[in-house]
């Protein structure tokens, strides 16, 4: 049987009670997908892995393979079709875990976002998500178990106009997902959201670029910019943010649903 790691790095073993369970992890060729993927594989899940490229999802394939001795599922498909999102509830009819997570659109103006982009927002950042969740929740009512954990973004709490189409879409995922989570928690179904900010992912270093390129400053400039609103004055890790997706999946974690979890660094500035 495989032993769960969880809470390793404190000098003890924390059992989460999911050894075997089935987990879908969207988007996780790389950045906060990858390090869920790579934290259920060491809990012994049984992990379907997603991407639009096969050689990468392959490298984090072997990865995963590597360092917990279970080797995940791979699934290319593109989340925003309806072809790619059946090709991996056929690769995993029947999770016990899913975490919805899509690239969100680059930061823009208002006067740029036509109906094709707000259409392309919304697919991918909430309709994608709610659509999968449609799927599979009625299985995980009738199992009497089921983890369904969207990754968002700060920017749902805390809106600001240049990540509006993310913001407007990823919104309307926190809204169904409260909704539906009062229905399903009575057979033991979660629905969480983690909302990240200032994570040391490949989006970061993107934004972190796009902020030194449109204020004409060095990229060392523009990351002390954007470490400013973070008491932590660190960028978070994706092992992080992995470790608290993990939890929330967690047999421990049965009680609590509806929730947002920021993981932030304490950037958020409101009570609650």
């Amino acid at each position: 049987m495989h032993t769960a790691r969880l809470g390793q790095q404190w000098g003890c073993i924390v059992d989460t009670g999911i050894t075997g369970r089935k987990a879908i992890v969207c988007a996780s060729s790389r950045g906060l997908g990858k390090a869920c993927a790579l934290a259920l594989a060491n809990e012994g899940c049984e992990v379907v892995i997603n991407g639009r490229h096969a050689d990468t999802l392959s490298e984090v394939a072997e990865a995963v393979y590597q360092a917990t001795g279970l080797r995940p599922v791979q699934v290319v498909a593109d989340l925003n079709s309806h072809v790619g999102r059946e090709a991996l509830l056929a690769a995993c009819p029947e999770p016990d875990i899913l975490i919805t997570n899509n690239g969100g659109p680059a930061p823009g103006r208002l006067q740029d976002w036509d109906l094709e982009c707000w259409q392309k927002a919304l697919e991918a950042n909430m309709l994608s998500a709610v659509l999968l969740i449609q799927q599979v929740v009625e299985g995980m009512r009738a199992r009497g178990f089921g983890r369904i954990v969207n990754i968002t973004s700060a920017m749902v709490k805390s809106p600001r106009l240049p990540m509006g189409l993310s913001t407007a879409a990823r919104a309307g995922l926190t809204a169904f997902s409260k909704a539906l989570s009062v229905e399903v928690i009575r057979d033991n179904v979660t629905i969480n959201n983690v909302l990240p900010e200032r994570i040391a992912t490949d989006r970061l270093a993107y934004m972190t670029g796009e902020l030194a390129r449109h204020k004409g400053i060095s990229l060392d400039e523009a990351r002390a910019e954007m470490l400013k609103p973070v008491p932590a004055r660190r960028f978070g890790t994706p092992e992080e943010f992995a470790a608290a997706c993990t939890f929330l999946c967690s047999v421990q974690a049965g009680y609590i649903t509806g929730q947002n979890l920021q993981l932030d660094g304490g950037a958020y500035t409101g009570l609650i």
